[in-house]
């Protein structure tokens, strides 16, 4: 149903279901290797109609820098060797200076895109603003927002607390040169716009398309008016 809602010249992020990042129990009655299978299937027509921009495994900020998180990371390529996939780190040790180079070229090894990540800057486990590119096929970044207050919120509101925050011209200006400095390495580029709690995400997607000068076609008009 999605592929018939959508430009031809669109193309999905999807992300794996959250028992493969470790965030989730698998679905109930199936097996890892069936909960895989399923997955696979589900998407097939998506890929065949050639709209899959890539998948993405997004990993909490519990997933640490260790020798079994590696060894897994590397079983998740093993589970979508096909695919064209993109990894999120959200924790602040896989980019210390002891390990980062080793964890580069393991995502480059395994043509893994290391997801360029923005998020808020002042909290102890902040990760910076990457822009190394380890799949020059494709490049993926999330901008998440700076609400630093929002991002370790808990209780029922947290997820919305999380994402709530607007770039200003400034942020957008300087997350824009990122972004060209990122295509100049990648062969496509895609960027998106994840501080949605306040519907800031369209806003600011619409401001970094007049910065970088893009002009898209084809798209549909009511887009925007969805958020």
């Amino acid at each position: 149903n999605w592929l018939t809602q959508v430009p031809d010249n669109f193309r999905f992020v999807l992300k794996v279901h959250q028992s493969i990042t470790t965030q989730g129990a698998l679905p109930e009655g199936m097996t890892l290797e069936e909960s895989l299978q399923h997955f696979k299937e589900a998407i097939a027509p998506m890929v065949d109609a050639g709209k899959l921009f890539c998948l993405l495994a997004q990993f909490p900020n519990q997933f640490k820098c260790t020798k079994q998180h590696v060894a897994y990371l590397g079983q998740v390529r093993n589970w979508f060797p096909e695919y064209p996939l993109a990894i999120e780190l959200r924790d602040h040790s896989w980019y210390q200076p002891a390990v980062y180079s080793s964890m580069i070229d393991f995502m480059k090894e395994r043509q893994l895109s290391l997801v360029v990540v923005d998020q808020p800057k002042r909290l102890s486990t902040t990760i910076p603003l990457d822009l190394t590119v380890t799949n020059p096929a494709f490049a993926l970044c999330r901008l998440h927002g700076r609400n630093d207050s929002g991002w370790t919120a808990t209780g029922p509101e947290a997820k919305n607390l999380r994402t709530l925050y607007r770039y200003n011209e400034k942020e957008i200006n300087e997350l824009s040169t990122a972004v060209r400095s990122v295509a100049e390495h990648a062969q496509e580029t895609a960027v998106i716009f994840n501080n949605n709690a306040g519907r800031d995400a369209a806003d600011n997607a619409r401001a970094m398309i007049s910065q970088l000068q893009l002009n898209y076609e084809a798209l549909n008009p009511n887009q925007l008016a969805l958020f």
